[in-house]
């Protein structure tokens, strides 16, 4: 399974050997999973901000015309939670995480689904970097997915499309604030 995922190579009368960080499978959930938060490194959370930015508005803008009125429910409930979570960080971050689920799902993609998987990894692991964000901000970001929810319940596909921009926006704006204070 390891040298599936690009971790380790197995050679005759050489053994097994770790594989350069590079050729690991960084795309797969549980490599991805595998890594603790505060090993990933200021690249690689560049990257994933970088995929979601260039995945993440076209996914909602789909889920704006293919979402079910059921998707839409839950979407919403998600988006709740995110409101309702004051300083309960864990309910925020996992609210966070369903809401992108649903987002993902309502695309009605199955590639997308599965980008969704990796996403879901990267952003939780993008929560823990920001954990230190303030009330206000965590309020901004859920009042930007409330404007998702709103953009899926009028089918709004452009609508849709902005409040994703503004949501990485925002993720953007606070994963710099992380790094500056981790680097300080």
């Amino acid at each position: 399974m390891l040298a599936a995922k690009g971790l380790v190579l197995s050679r005759p009368r050489v053994g097994t050997v770790v594989c350069d960080q590079d050729n690991w499978n960084i795309i797969d959930p549980q490599v991805l999973a595998w890594h603790a938060p505060h090993a990933l490194d200021d690249k690689l959370f560049d990257a994933i901000l970088e995929t979601r930015r260039a995945i993440e508005p076209l996914v909602a803008e789909l889920a704006a015309t293919r979402a079910t009125l059921q998707e839409i429910a839950d979407l919403e409930a998600a988006w709740q939670g995110m409101a309702g979570a004051g300083e309960d960080l864990t309910q925020f971050s996992r609210s966070d995480i369903v809401f992108h689920q649903i987002v993902y799902g309502a695309s009605h993609n199955p590639i997308f689904r599965q980008i969704g998987k990796l996403i879901d990894t990267a952003l939780l692991f993008s929560l823990e970097a920001t954990a230190t964000i303030s009330p206000v901000r965590r309020r901004e970001a859920a009042a930007a997915h409330g404007e998702v929810v709103e953009a899926l319940r009028m089918r709004d596909a452009v609508a849709a499309r902005n409040a994703a921009d503004k949501i990485l926006d925002l993720a953007a704006r606070d994963l710099v604030s992380a790094k500056k204070l981790k680097n300080n």
